[in-house]
């Protein structure tokens, strides 16, 4: 009996493993978080997933589009700077549209380190918010944990993008800050769409969207507080990031 109870207390110290946690995101987000507040934080299979994942991205966009597509499609997001490489010489313009494809190549093959600043970021303004507007009690792993296996279903965008691109998608409607139909930016882009329109339609992003919901209930879980603080602090961000987006999309239109 004394052994039972042993193992049984033993049991929840164990947790779960990194793959069960990835498929529990997806199947039954509380029991990945229950496990992170437990203490079990690994995040390293998320940061690989989007390595591979991304990379694979990248790849095809490679072949498929070609980066002096890419900075050509970039450039309708922008149309001051579409002006400005008018005004160029023909030789300027020529130098410019060497170097900023390299650029871009280069810029989106570091993609897993801009997210993992971005979710070490992310994780501690929401620690902060958390524990001193709310009165949480999450540490900063737990925080961390959260946002990257949250962020997993920005995998299946990415995975999106790549099937579209072998599917047949055209080069000169891809863009790789919003590969797939996820959103009605997708459809409706520039120059038929005003920026400002064009930023609101993109960030209404199903799949953001769910990443921010399950945000929301890991850091609430972690933190062990209300689950309406979660989407309180989780959605109040994004609301400001929002803003901000739009404000820049106005200032380059």
């Amino acid at each position: 009996m004394n052994d039972t109870g042993a193992q049984s207390a033993a049991e929840p110290t164990t947790g779960l493993t990194q793959w069960q946690r990835v498929a529990n995101t997806f199947a039954a987000p509380s029991k990945t978080f229950e496990d992170i507040k437990r203490g079990n934080k690994s995040w390293w299979l998320p940061f690989l997933l989007f390595v591979l994942v991304g990379t694979g991205l990248w790849g095809t966009v490679t072949v498929k589009v070609g980066w002096d597509q890419v900075v050509e499609n970039s450039l309708r997001l922008s149309p001051k700077q579409a002006a400005q490489m008018e005004r160029l010489t023909p030789e300027q313009r020529a130098t410019q549209m060497k170097v900023a494809p390299i650029i871009q190549e280069v810029l989106w093959a570091l993609a897993p380190a801009w997210v993992l600043v971005l979710n070490l970021i992310a994780a501690g303004i929401l620690l902060g918010t958390i524990n001193f507007a709310f009165g949480g009690k999450a540490t900063f792993g737990g925080v961390l944990a959260v946002s990257w296996y949250a962020g997993l279903p920005g995998l299946i965008k990415l995975l999106l993008g790549i099937a579209g691109l072998f599917a047949g998608m055209a080069p000169e409607s891809f863009l790789p800050q919003n590969p797939a139909g996820t959103n009605l930016g997708f459809f409706f882009g520039p120059p038929d769409t005003p920026m400002v329109l064009w930023s609101l339609y993109s960030a209404l992003d199903i799949v953001t969207i769910w990443t921010l919901v399950l945000s929301s209930i890991g850091l609430a879980k972690v933190a062990g507080t209300k689950p309406s603080t979660g989407y309180i602090a989780v959605f109040g961000w994004w609301v400001i990031s929002l803003l901000f987006s739009v404000g820049m999309a106005a200032l380059q239109s």
